[in-house]
């Protein structure tokens, strides 16, 4: 009878993937299509009907917040036992600190950031930051790339390393000498030395299988090949695999995830596919803008294939649910500082109507974006709250509580039974700083609560161990705040008010996406941005944006004019009457087209020259494709095309000319800026 209640309200689509038949089931599940709903109705259904162990299941997901919510609805739905949740490196670091006790092997320490490591060991060139060496390790690590593989590897995925390719080979080999010597161990070890485990010894994997045997894997899009690895480890021989994920999601190739992956399992004549196609999150005109932007082909120029345009088969558009609401808007600012006080109005606007400050979120395609917005809320005592870095986590009185808690033989117990006492004392405290001071040790509180309800033998140190796997954004305060967050970290979140800022060309598509994939998961991630709208959603863009002390022209994105020509065809208007003349000047400036008094798109600092633009522009092509294959690279390697059309533009003379008008990293305009200014002459 419990069972049959955990099928009523869904929809056929939902229906069929609850009670499907035990063995590898992928279900495909558009944005707000009910993901969550089905993945914990089908964990509770098999345990109602007693097919499944509670104890037995491993739920894995991306973000601590993710396994939260499921532990929550699993909760809420009257199943008794919780089953276990978290994400593959929480699981991970479980598994092996078990194994390191059985084996009574004094654990390595775990770091929480590679970067201070490797800057001990690695000095990359002028001009290239630590972190970006980081990057490209990281990387690599997800892909089972060995340092003697990177160089062959990185050429052929289209990655453009910050510096040479072998010096990121011996980079990666360094480091992990370097960890050994002082036996230290990084997030990505933690996969590796699960799989390492695993796979040395027979019997500890069947114990380990034993203990797990149902497994049900959320936003399979963005799995990597080494968390597949351990996955596939995990699994053994069995085919008790539930998978959800959804294509037009994935977005995390850049970092190492392989959406291929997913379709390889959807391809397997033993896999089972359901496909959501039913939204229940967005209004229709919040849905169509997004399939606009999904489907249009403006920002890929010439794709080299359908398969390099979109690894994602056609999936056809979702079907919405909710009632007709407002058309969204699209609005053309003069300056960034216009653009973040316009936004800052509208926010304050929302609120007037009815939408709480925590029912809105700024949605950004980088961080450096957020400063001046956060600052423009701020001045109207708008209250926002940033969902990157360290939050909660790295304020001094949580790491005053944490730093207590890293030796040996604490009771944990009574460490949080004091944390509560003194939360219960200050929560009649107002003042702005007590009250984040409050809001920051309660987020530490339900943490340690977490913990140790899931942890069988809880610690101190086992609990930093943890802590040291979640990042900024899994930690919520609860605050009645507007969230301030890039679209990456926006996945798996939605607001009924959002608020998209930037859609700029260097932003949307980000300025290095360069490859027919990049670029398309550059419009899958502003799929995913405009898709965690429910009711009303403002995007903007600016003509003038300052970067440092540059003040820099802008250009709209692509993709705006077609999201602006949808949004007519949804009975709505660009705020800005003339948003086509501004669209249209853009164009012209990156074809060359156009004639009469029509001008390049900033006449300000364009220079007049002998050779039209499109003429120079032409001529750079040629050079390109000359040291392009001299060096057996690809052309967008040299430089990419609207650098080279900013440099046909304004013409520049010297090597600071250069910079100021281009994107051209530090090392690249030392390797080409001068040869590149050669060729201008």
């Amino acid at each position: 009878m419990f069972a049959d209640r955990l099928l009523d309200g869904l929809n056929q689509a939902q229906l069929e993937a609850v009670t499907a038949p035990t063995g590898r089931l992928v279900v495909v599940a558009g944005a707000g299509s009910g993901k969550t709903r089905v993945l914990t109705r089908r964990i509770a259904w098999r345990i109602a009907r007693g097919e499944t162990d509670p104890a037995r299941v491993l739920a894995l997901t991306f973000t601590r917040r993710a396994a939260a919510e499921l532990r929550q609805r699993q909760r809420s739905l009257g199943l008794r036992d919780t089953v276990p949740a978290g994400t593959f490196h929480s699981f991970a670091l479980t598994q092996l600190r078990q194994r390191w006790v059985e084996k009574r092997t004094v654990p390595p320490t775990l770091i929480s950031s590679k970067i201070r490591l490797l800057a001990q060991v690695c000095r990359p060139p002028s001009g290239v930051a630590v972190i970006d060496v980081a990057s490209e390790i990281e990387w690599a690590r997800a892909r089972l790339v060995q340092p003697d593989d990177y160089p062959a590897a990185a050429a052929a995925a289209g990655r453009t390393p910050p510096v040479d390719a072998q010096f990121i080979s011996e980079a990666m080999s360094t480091y992990e000498q370097e960890k050994r010597r002082k036996r230290v161990v990084d997030f990505d070890d933690l996969l590796a030395l699960a799989v390492r485990d695993l796979q040395a010894d027979p019997d500890y994997a069947e114990a380990v299988r034993w203990r797990h045997r149902h497994f049900y894997v959320d936003e399979f899009q963005d799995v990597n090949p080494l968390q597949y690895q351990l996955l596939t480890e995990w699994l053994g021989e069995r085919d008790d695999l539930f998978l959800v994920g959804d294509p037009r999601q994935a977005i995390y190739g850049w970092n190492g995830a392989d959406p291929g992956l997913m379709h390889r399992v959807m391809a397997d004549p033993a896999t089972n596919t359901v496909e959501l196609r039913e939204n229940y999150r967005s209004t229709p005109q919040v849905l169509g803008l997004a399939h606009a932007a999904l489907n249009n082909r403006a920002m890929i120029s010439s794709p080299s294939s359908e398969s390099d345009y979109n690894i994602a088969p056609d999936l056809g558009p979702l079907e919405g649910h909710k009632p007709d609401g407002p058309a969204p808007t699209i609005q053309r600012y003069d300056n960034d500082r216009a653009e973040a006080i316009g936004i800052a109005d509208a926010v304050r606007l929302a609120n007037a109507a009815g939408f709480r400050y925590g029912q809105q979120a700024v949605l950004v395609r980088t961080n450096a974006q957020l400063a001046l917005i956060e600052q423009e809320l701020s001045a109207l005592r708008i209250p926002n709250q940033v969902r990157s870095g360290s939050g909660p986590l790295g304020s001094p009185e949580v790491k005053s509580v944490l730093k207590s808690m890293a030796r040996d033989g604490i009771d944990l117990v009574a460490q949080l039974e004091e944390l509560d006492v003194h939360l219960e004392d200050s929560a009649d405290e107002t003042s702005p700083s007590a009250v984040e001071r409050h809001n920051n040790l309660a987020a530490l509180s339900r943490l340690l609560h977490e913990f140790i309800t899931t942890d069988p033998a809880p610690s101190g140190p086992g609990f930093l161990a943890w802590v040291n796997t979640l990042t900024g954004g899994d930690v919520d305060r609860g605050d009645d705040a507007v969230d301030l967050v890039t679209f990456h970290g926006a996945k798996g979140l939605e607001w009924p008010v959002v608020h998209v800022a930037g859609l700029e060309d260097g932003f949307v598509p980000i300025v290095y996406a360069e490859t027919p994939d990049q670029l398309a998961e550059e419009q899958r991630l502003l799929y995913v941005a405009l898709t965690r709208a429910e009711d009303q959603l403002n995007l903007s863009w600016s003509e003038q944006r300052t970067f440092g002390t540059k003040s820099v022209s802008r250009r709209p994105s692509p993709v705006v004019e077609t999201l602006a020509n949808e949004l007519e065809q949804l009975g709505g208007t660009a705020l800005n009457p003339d948003w086509r003349s501004h669209i249209a000047r853009s164009r012209q400036a990156i074809t060359g087209t156009g004639g009469g008094d029509e001008q390049a798109y900033d006449d300000r600092t364009a220079v007049s020259t002998t050779a039209s633009p499109k003429h120079l522009y032409d001529e750079l092509i040629r050079w390109r494709a000359r040291k392009a294959r001299a060096g057996q690279v690809p052309p967008h390697v040299i430089v990419s095309d609207h650098n080279l059309w900013a440099v046909a533009e304004h013409r520049p003379t010297t090597i600071g000319q250069l910079a100021a008008i281009t994107d051209l990293r530090p090392t690249k305009l030392t390797r080409i800026g001068q040869e590149l200014l050669d060729a201008i002459g």
